[in-house]
């Protein structure tokens, strides 16, 4: 089957896997990560700034804080995964939402979530 997004990049999917165990102050170890490519995404930025033209607007820079992602049909994304787009690590931000099937063509439509970059 052919990518949903021919023009589409890849982001890659960071989940980390259980923990095998407490150090010496039973804290949990954090698990290994595990890296999986998603081909075929669509990546648009997101900005922190007011809406374009506002009064808020006059005499500021937009400011992107990060991106929506909409990733193909059926794909695999949740809130405590981390994403690299174009490079750079960014948090899954709420809940990645499934657009479902169309009424109209009966297709799925993408998986779409927000990713903001990691800071500090």
């Amino acid at each position: 089957m052919p990518a949903p997004y021919p023009y589409g990049e890849t982001v890659v999917r960071l989940r980390r896997g259980p923990s095998p165990g407490r150090d010496p102050r039973g804290q949990p170890i954090p698990g290994t990560v595990a890296e999986h490519p998603v081909p075929g995404c669509v990546v648009t930025p997101r900005s922190a700034s007011p809406a374009v033209g506002g009064a808020e607007q006059q005499a500021r820079d937009t400011v992107i804080v990060g991106y929506t992602v909409y990733a193909p049909a059926g794909s695999d994304w949740r809130t405590t995964d981390q994403v690299r787009i174009r490079g750079e690590v960014c948090e899954i931000t709420g809940e990645p939402g499934d657009w479902g099937r169309s009424p109209f063509t009966g297709t799925r439509g993408p998986v779409q979530f927000a990713a903001d970059r990691v800071t500090g």
